[in-house]
C-alpha cells in the first residue's frame, strides 16, 4: 500500500494556513494511504524553544490533528523525538547529502538571514533530517506546500544517492502530493506574504482556535483593493489561476482561494458564485463558512488540551507502532552502509 509520511513543527500558534495547506488534507488522505503523521520536535529546536512551551506546543499539534478527524487508530500520530531512528538515520544521511545541496537551500538562507555564522549546525541540515523522517518509513509520498517542494527534492537526490553509492534498491523516490486551492495561504494584512505564526500582528492570521468574533474581525480588517471580484475569464483553459494574474491583486486572490479551500470549490465555480461582487459581501460569506468549519475544530482542540495524559497517551501508542516500522528499516540501512551490530 501506498505510504504517506508529512509532519507539523509545533512552535505555537497555528493557524489557517497550517490547516488548509497541512493539516485538513491528512484526514483526507488517511482513507487512501497508510498514514504516519509526526509532530516534529526535533525540526523544532533548530532554533530555540521555551522548554515548556515546546511541551505545550507538541501537545497543541496533536489536539489539532485529533480535533481536525485524524483516527490515531487507522494512522499513526507520534512526535519525532519518541522514535529514535529519526536522528540515527539523519546521521548517516549527513554523511550522503553535500554541503552544497544544503548551501542551495531557500529555506536556510532565509531563516538564518545575513548572519548564518549564528545560525544552528541544526539548522543547516534540516533537509537532512526531513529526509530521514520520510525514508525512514519508506514513504512513498508527502503532502507538501510549495515551499517544501526543494526540501523533497532533497530527499528524492538523498534516496537516489544512497541506492546508488551501495548498489541496493533500498529507498523509494517519494513523490510530492500539492493539493487543494489553497495551498498558499498568505497573511491577512499583506497578500505578498505567507501566513505565519511569526507575524507580530496577530491581525495577519486566523488562529485554529480563535472564537468566532475574533474570526469574524479578523476576515472584516482584510486587506484588499478597490475593485470588483473576478469572474472566471481570469482562469487559464485548464482553470488554474496564472501567477501573473495573482500577482496582480494578491489580497483578492488569497481571499479568493481560502473561500475555494473551505468550501471544498474549484477556482471556477467561486468566481462563478462571487463575479462582480463587492467585498463587502465578499467578507460575510467567507466570514460565515469560516466560523462553520474552524469553530468546532477550535473548541476540540481546547478539550483535548485540558486533557494532556489523553494527549500524551496517544503520542505514546504512535511511537510504538512508528518504531516498529522504523526500526527494521534502520537495521537495513545499517547493514548496507556495514555497521556491525549487537
Amino acid at each position: 500500500m501506498k505510504r504517506i509520511f508529512s509532519g507539523v513543527q509545533p512552535t505555537g500558534n497555528l493557524h489557517l494556513g497550517n490547516y488548509l495547506g497541512a493539516i485538513r488534507n491528512f484526514v483526507a488522505l488517511q482513507h487512501d494511504y497508510e498514514c504516519i503523521y509526526c509532530v516534529v520536535d526535533l525540526h523544532a529546536i533548530t532554533v530555540w524553544q521555551e522548554p515548556a512551551a515546546l511541551r505545550a506546543h507538541t501537545r497543541e499539534v496533536t489536539a489539532a490533528y485529533l480535533a481536525a478527524g485524524i483516527d490515531p487508530k487507522h494512522s499513526i500520530i507520534f512526535n519525532q523525538s519518541h522514535v529514535s531512528a529519526h536522528a540515527e538515520l539523519a546521521w548517516i544521511f549527513n554523511c550522503v547529502v553535500r554541503m552544497g545541496w544544503l548551501s542551495r537551500m531557500t529555506q536556510f538562507k532565509e531563516k538564518a538571514g545575513k548572519h548564518r555564522e549564528n545560525a544552528s549546525a541544526g539548522l543547516f541540515v534540516y533537509p537532512s533530517l526531513m529526509a530521514a523522517d520520510i525514508l525512514a518509513y519508506k514513504a512513498t509520498h508527502v503532502p507538501v506546500g510549495e515551499d517544501q517542494k526543494q526540501h523533497l527534492e532533497l530527499t528524492r537526490d538523498t534516496a537516489q544517492k544512497f541506492n546508488n553509492d551501495y548498489g541496493v534498491d533500498c529507498f523509494p523516490i517519494t513523490e510530492p502530493l500539492i493539493l487543494g486551492a489553497a495551498t498558499r495561504v498568505m497573511s491577512l494584512r499583506d497578500g505578498s506574504k505567507k501566513m505565519s505564526k511569526s507575524d507580530p500582528s496577530d491581525m495577519s492570521r486566523i488562529n485554529m482556535t480563535d472564537e468566532a468574533d475574533a474570526i469574524a474581525q479578523k476576515i472584516r480588517r482584510a486587506t484588499t483593493d478597490p475593485e470588483l471580484l473576478p469572474g472566471p475569464a481570469a482562469l487559464d483553459e485548464a482553470g488554474r489561476l496564472p501567477e501573473e494574474t495573482r500577482k496582480a491583486r494578491p489580497e483578492a486572490w488569497n481571499l479568493l482561494g481560502i473561500y475555494a479551500a473551505l468550501s471544498d470549490k474549484s477556482w471556477s465555480e467561486v468566481l462563478q458564485e462571487f463575479e462582480g461582487a463587492q467585498f463587502s459581501a465578499f467578507k460575510k460569506a467567507l466570514t460565515e463558512l469560516a466560523v462553520d468549519k474552524l469553530g468546532p475544530i477550535g473548541a476540540e482542540m481546547k478539550r483535548l488540551q485540558a486533557d494532556p495524559e489523553h494527549v500524551d497517551g496517544i503520542l505514546r501508542d504512535g511511537a510504538e507502532r512508528a518504531a516498529a516500522i522504523a526500526e527494521p528499516i534502520l537495521r537495513e540501512v545499517q547493514d548496507v552502509v556495514g555497521f556491525l551490530r549487537p
